[in-house]
């Protein structure tokens, strides 16, 4: 059986030109593909939680809409089969510099703030995600405390 992770990213990188536009590309899908991860952390992916990812699609990935369900639904699939958090994490870790990560941290805990409920299991898979891409926890308090101002 083929590898969903992989065969979504090489199904995605096709129309793609050169090597650059395809690393790019793929860290923008994992970053997304991420957020979904985290939405459904506590097994409520709310209307508020959606609207707040497909925003942060457009504004800071540039997707398209098409892409973007893709995306939606390629995380529905995967999320199911486990370990892809940890996949995600790793491309974004070894390709994002620290500002990224802390302005991805930042959207993450907005995703988590958005639905006015910090569930433990999303609090968890943050943290988590966190150190999966060598962040600190004062990071990512920072990145909660900068996410929780943007909110009000």
């Amino acid at each position: 059986m083929q590898d969903p992770f992989a065969a979504f990213f090489a199904s995605r990188m096709v129309p793609v030109a050169n090597g650059e536009d395809r690393r790019r590309e793929a860290i923008r899908l994992a970053a997304c593909a991420l957020l979904l991860e985290l939405a459904w952390a506590d097994n409520d992916f709310s209307d508020v939680e959606r609207t707040h990812i497909e925003a942060v699609m457009r504004r800071h990935f540039a997707l398209d809409e098409e892409t973007a369900k893709s995306i939606m639904m390629f995380a529905e699939t995967t999320r199911e089969t486990g370990g892809s958090v940890t996949r995600f994490a790793a491309l974004i870790r070894d390709n994002y510099d620290i500002g990224q990560k802390l302005l991805l941290a930042e959207i993450m805990w907005g995703l988590v703030l958005a639905d006015g409920v910090i569930a433990r299991r999303e609090a968890d898979l943050l943290r988590k995600i966190g150190s999966l891409l060598d962040l600190e926890a004062g990071y990512l308090d920072q990145a909660r405390t900068n996410a929780a101002d943007n909110i009000h």
